[in-house]
């Protein structure tokens, strides 16, 4: 193909669907639409290669990469342990990193110009998408239409392409902004934006109400190896299928739902309302295993890789090397974190009833309230005595 395209990240809404006609006259270029597939809903890809070629794209391409996605991205981050901010899963800004690579691989391929996306000039993903650009192919040239065109709402987008005569599933009813991939669906705006108002139950998109859950509780078994999910149930899955599986049991129960005020990369505070079931499970079945394995230095280090590790992936940083060197670091401690969990699902709740493990570290015989003899109580005198040397001497020097 000659040098005169630009490859679009395609979603099908409302802003991508604008996007194509508006470079086609700003830019007089070709758009070629890629909709990389990591476990949105069908009815989001469904007839979306003709409504992007309806829209002025010269192709529609739809990758699949829901397998990779899981295995090689989300994975990654559940096996870090890593809660932006202590709550956040971190299932948009995970998702950007594997969508960018992917453009980037097809506008080499094809020789193309340009590369933009739908992002916003006041969130986060702008900054995910061109940081993952410039780090895997500064020479291409980054279109960002909402930082440059004239439209400053949902209306007026509406309206654009009511006047382009391209349909859309958009509208000003449609108050929510969601995003979704088979790790979550996030819903922002509308009623959201006022913190006073408590989320409605239109605003849950995959997940059930407590109230609406299962009065029984259900017992689910889980092998963890090298701090992956690889069976559930003893059927083995893949890394996809599990997660999708635990996606369904973890929505029936209600598990999973989030509602935080959070900190952009912008400096902006949002409200976003995220639903991650089956990532919710898998994190305490992960974390249950830990718990009987990593010593207490070693805890405690993982502890602030994971802090680290929610900053580098919220800002977009997947390719970088720090982010390389803390997954090592990660990978190292997880070599051992590998067990069966049984979990116990029930009203919103994810617990961890029984866990081994053939590494773990407890010893019922040493950590009994009983007789036991192995462990030698009057050794801990010396131990406290040493252990508390440095502050018995600043005291008597305070004084």
């Amino acid at each position: 193909m000659k040098k005169n395209i630009v490859v679009l990240a395609y979603s099908g809404g409302l802003d991508t669907s604008a996007i194509i006609p508006w470079i086609k006259e700003n830019y007089d270029l070709d758009v070629f639409s890629l909709v990389v597939d990591i476990g949105q809903s069908k009815n989001d890809l469904k007839g979306i290669k003709e409504k992007a070629i309806k829209s002025g794209s010269i192709e529609c391409k739809i990758l699949d990469l829901k397998e990779i996605f899981v295995k090689e991205y989300i994975y990654p981050l559940l096996k870090s342990g890593s809660l932006y901010e202590g709550k956040y899963f971190l299932g948009t800004a995970i998702a950007r990193p594997i969508i960018a690579k992917a453009q980037v691989e097809l506008a080499k391929r094809i020789n193309a110009f340009a590369i933009s996306h739908g992002a916003t000039g006041k969130g986060n993903d702008q900054v995910r998408f061109e940081i993952n650009y410039s780090t895997l192919a500064p020479e291409l040239k980054v279109i960002a239409p909402w930082r440059e065109w004239e439209f400053k709402s949902r209306e007026d987008l509406l309206n654009y392409l009511r006047k382009k005569n391209i349909s859309t599933d958009a509208t000003l009813k449609k108050i929510y902004s969601r995003d979704e991939n088979i790790l979550h669906i996030s819903t922002e705006g509308g009623l959201l934006e006022d913190l006073w108002n408590e989320p409605q139950e239109e605003c849950w998109v995959w997940t059930n109400s407590v109230e609406n859950s299962p009065n029984i509780p259900e017992y689910i078994l889980l092998k963890i190896k090298n701090g992956c999910v690889v069976s559930i149930n003893n059927k083995k899955k893949t890394p996809f299928k599990c997660l999708k599986k635990l996606n369904q049991l973890g929505s029936l129960h209600g598990i999973g739902r989030v509602d935080i005020v959070e900190n952009r990369i912008t400096g902006l505070k949002s409200r976003g309302c995220y639903e991650t079931p089956g990532g919710t499970i898998m994190n305490e079945a992960i974390r249950s295993i830990e718990q009987l394995v990593l010593d207490k230095e070693s805890m405690k280090w993982k502890s602030q890789l994971s802090i680290e590790m929610s900053h580098i992936i919220y800002e977009g940083k997947w390719f970088s090397p720090i982010r390389y060197s803390i997954q090592s670091a990660i990978d190292s401690l997880s070599q051992y974190i590998t067990g069966e969990v049984v979990l116990k699902l029930y009203k919103g709740s994810v617990t961890a009833v029984q866990k081994k493990s053939m590494y773990s570290l407890y010893l019922k015989s040493y950590s009994t309230f009983g007789s036991d003899s192995v462990y030698k109580q009057s050794d801990a005198t010396g131990f406290i005595n040493l252990f508390s040397l440095s502050s018995k001497i600043r005291s008597i020097q305070n004084k």
